[in-house]
């Protein structure tokens, strides 16, 4: 699998910018299966399918600085930061169950090569125990599939839990403490530091490289418009 480098201009963008990257590369068939990893500053992320008024907490949002997205994948709301890792693989697999199976069996292998036990879940979840360290969502292409994910290496866990509307149950006093109960955070589980994890990632899926050039980075960014 190719391993696709962003140019250092291309590092510190908007969550927009990778989505568009994801597509760009589906588009372009740069290769029958090719990933890339990358991080953002706050923001939320929110499935094709779902009214940003009702999953969200917009007034939270703006006054923390944190930005808002809409994927054209579906799946649920999402907070990221530069404490996790977000995840992208792009296949020609057109079926969807399948592009799934196989993203959610490599970052398991990635796991137990930390150490780490971990299994997958009918919703290609994965989990440590009972508590999800990272969840993942796919976009069908016409010439393949998308899947992306985040990983919970670390994160803002006051911000993970007020970003997104509250149910009743996160309203309780130990809102905060029930969410720490239902996920997982990575660093709890390996002496690794961020960069070294994602330095495994590669190594263990990538067997070639390509950077994108400052034209191809031109083209992602007129994609990205689509998500303003």
């Amino acid at each position: 699998m190719i391993n696709i480098i962003l140019p250092e201009t291309a590092v510190a963008r908007r969550l927009s910018f990778y989505l568009a990257t994801e597509e760009f590369v589906a588009r372009q068939q740069l290769a029958d299966d090719a990933f890339f990893l990358w991080q953002v500053e706050p923001s939320v992320i929110y499935g094709r399918n779902q009214v940003v008024e009702n999953e969200v907490n917009i007034e939270y949002c703006q006054a923390h600085g944190i930005q808002l997205f809409q994927r054209k994948s579906g799946g649920g709301c999402v907070y990221a930061d530069r404490d996790n890792l977000m995840l992208s693989f792009i296949t020609k697999e057109e079926q969807v169950g399948f592009a799934f199976n196989r993203f959610v069996n490599m970052v398991l292998l990635v796991l137990r090569k930390m150490g780490v036990e971990a299994t997958g879940t009918r919703h290609n979840d994965i989990m440590i125990g009972d508590r999800k360290v990272c969840g993942t969502a796919c976009r069908k292409m016409p010439s393949g599939s998308i899947v992306h994910s985040t990983m919970l290496y670390d994160t803002n866990m006051e911000h993970m839990l007020l970003a997104i509307t509250p149910t009743q149950q996160k309203l309780a006093k130990n809102g905060v403490e029930s969410v720490r109960q239902r996920i997982t955070l990575l660093k709890d589980y390996t002496s690794l530091t961020l960069d070294e994890v994602k330095a495994l990632i590669i190594r263990t899926l990538c067997d070639s490289e390509r950077m994108l050039t400052a034209d191809e980075v031109a083209q992602i960014e007129k994609i990205e418009e689509q998500y303003y």
